[in-house]
């Protein structure tokens, strides 16, 4: 018999079946709370970046538009190194309409570090993913960042993530989680919000005792989940995902199990794991790493790859009904085809399902007309973020108001609603109540944060387009608003609309100084003189509901009287700045947003002032 009798052999034994050196985490927060702040500090203390190399601020946020917004849209997958052990981690979205990235990257994880910002504490996106980590009964470490801000609270706000693990049903174990204070920013981590931190080592540290190690079943047959798509030009598409049992080598044969039960073979032509901002290629990958494999073509989000001689198809991720659509279609304007290099309705099509290929929170449908497709997403700004990546594409499209999906259920008709928290100085609550109860909210919490009061409401996703700009309006650029999606409810009806009409160019030309100095006292411009404009453009904002045909580009007339001293100065106001948000939420049903690779504009539906007049005859009569 071994030294040490049957228990410690045992023991030794279980070790065995257990990757001691590998943990793989998931870090999860609301937005801005300080996830790829904390992945940077992670990989400068790791020792990724050489004596020669310069540490790089939000090194995870690789695409254009993350650095641009400040927020993380793709989840990403990296690994670091102390001492003997890896961390493999995912840096997963915050913002709910990015959803389906986080419900895909916590199937290749075994725990989650949950960051909440010590002055704000829980927020709506903070309760989604934790949700979804706990549904998938991941052991979780709570870590409460910025303890250095004036306005920390962190005994509070960990009291506050107790009251959100019991809301969503925690039970005792759930609940027995360390908790670590960070500030992330400085690369610093204590056991007490008392202490100060000297380095992240009791990050690490309570990681690998909180987070299991991945069972090592190399001996068992291969499997894989296809957990994310992404392409390289050299070696074409990628597989991203975990390898659950087995090994892959670079020339073995795989079997791909789609959805629906049917088997293709593929070749293995490439392997490459996650080590800071680099891709190592390697000649195998064991059972616990996350990888991407290269020479799988023909494969979709969720299938399984597994031994051509074991079959096997894993459970299909599941990710949460898309809530909002758009109609997209091709852009049929005057100005139509002057900077785009994707102008047909095939290529805007191709493109569109490519998107939802990757992507499986967003549906693709065909619509009314062969040029037009209804996209359906989790949330207006998903579908923001798609339509910017099209434009700097080279795609040239027009999109529609966003409309919500309904459905049929028990109680008749019923809409998406969300959960909103707004947070207001109190001096301006009183016109965010009377903003948020014409738009059918419901109030469920009110409390004072310091200074300022979090307001918490129940409201339909109808009333949240167009809600931000107004609430920036009554509280002079103060209230902070999130939201998250909460269920269905009956149809609540009508809901007020934009008050203000349009002004519409009624010609085709070059805005001029003198015809939009005359305007001025009509409404809000959102042009600039020199801005060229044609018939059905909308060039700003009317004081009245009723829309109103101006001419822009009408020149003054010049004769041979000399001008007295008295004419008045033709002095134009700075337009109004209409980003492709603010445009999205601006627009009404017979209004569509022009997007193209140089220029974003507002026009009208039906383009013809005289189409338009019969039309809204037609209408009344």
């Amino acid at each position: 018999m071994p030294l040490g009798g049957p228990e410690v052999e045992s023991e030794l034994e279980a070790e065995k079946t257990l990757r001691q050196d590998l943990r793989n985490i998931a870090i999860i927060a609301h937005v801005d709370h300080g996830k790829t702040t904390l992945v940077d500090a992670l990989f400068q203390q790791s020792g990724i970046y050489k004596d020669h190399q310069q540490a790089v601020d939000r090194a995870m946020d690789t695409n254009d538009q993350e650095r641009e917004r400040g927020i993380t849209i793709l989840a990403k997958c990296t690994s670091v190194k102390f001492g003997r052990h890896t961390l493999q981690i995912v840096d997963t979205p915050g913002h709910s309409d990015f959803g389906g990235e986080v419900e895909r990257s916590l199937r290749m994880v075994d725990g989650v570090l949950l960051l909440v910002d010590a002055a704000e504490g829980p927020l709506p996106q903070t309760r989604f993913v934790l949700r979804k980590a706990m549904e998938l009964n991941l052991p979780c470490v709570v870590a409460i960042n910025k303890i250095d801000r004036g306005d920390a609270r962190p005994e509070e706000v960990l009291d506050e993530v107790y009251d959100l693990f019991i809301e969503l049903g925690a039970d005792e174990s759930q609940l027995d989680f360390p908790v670590l204070y960070l500030v992330a920013r400085d690369g610093l981590a204590t056991l007490s919000p008392n202490e100060v931190g000297r380095d992240l080592q009791p990050l690490v540290k309570t990681i690998l005792e909180a987070v299991p190690p991945p069972a090592d079943e190399t001996a068992e047959p291969f499997c894989m989940q296809a957990n994310s798509l992404a392409y390289d030009d050299y070696v074409g598409r990628l597989v991203i995902g975990r390898v659950l049992s087995g090994q892959i080598v670079i020339g073995q044969n795989v079997a791909v199990m789609d959805g629906e039960g049917g088997a293709k073979q593929a070749r293995v032509s490439g392997i490459f794991s996650f080590h800071g901002l680099q891709r190592i290629n390697h000649e195998i990958a064991r059972c616990g790493d996350i990888v991407a494999v290269a020479g799988i073509d023909d494969v979709s989000i969720g299938d399984t790859l597994c031994d051509p001689e074991h079959h096997r198809t894993l459970p299909r991720i599941q990710v949460d009904e898309p809530t909002v659509v758009m109609t997209f279609q091709i852009n049929d304007g005057p100005m139509a085809g002057r900077s785009g290099k994707f102008l047909t309705s095939r290529q805007l099509r191709d493109r569109l399902y490519r998107e939802a290929f990757a992507n499986v929170s967003i549906r693709v449908s065909d619509g009314e007309t062969p040029e037009q497709f209804r996209v359906m997403g989790r949330g207006d700004l998903q579908l923001a973020v798609l339509i910017e990546s099209l434009r700097r594409e080279g795609y040239e499209l027009c999109v529609r108001k966003p409309e919500v999906l309904t459905r049929w259920g028990e109680q008749g008709k019923e809409e998406p609603v969300e959960r909103l928290v707004i947070d207001v100085p109190p001096e301006h609550m009183g016109a965010v109540s009377d903003a948020l109860g014409r738009r059918k909210a419901n109030m469920l919490d009110q409390r004072q944060d310091g200074s300022r009061m979090r307001l918490e409401y129940r409201i339909p996703t109808r009333g949240l387009f167009g809600l931000r700009s107004q609430l920036l309006t009554v509280t002079r650029g103060t209230a902070l608003q999130h939201s998250i999606f909460d269920g269905w409810v009956p149809w609540a009806g009508p809901l007020p609309k934009r008050l203000n009409g349009a002004l519409v160019s009624d010609r085709l030309g070059k805005a001029t100084p003198y015809a939009l100095f005359h305007m001025q006292p009509r409404g809000v411009l959102f042009v600039r003189p020199g801005t060229e404009v044609y018939e059905g453009m909308v060039v700003g904002e009317h004081c009245r509901e009723n829309d109103l045909n101006i001419n822009a580009v009408r020149p003054k007339k010049l004769t041979n009287v000399r001008a007295s001293g008295k004419d008045e100065a033709t002095v134009v106001s700075p337009p109004r700045l209409m980003p492709l948000e603010r445009c999205l939420e601006w627009v009404e049903d017979d209004e569509m947003v022009e997007v193209t690779p140089d220029a974003i504009r507002l026009r009208k539906r039906i383009l013809p002032a005289n189409r338009r007049s019969i039309i809204r005859g037609a209408k009344k009569h």
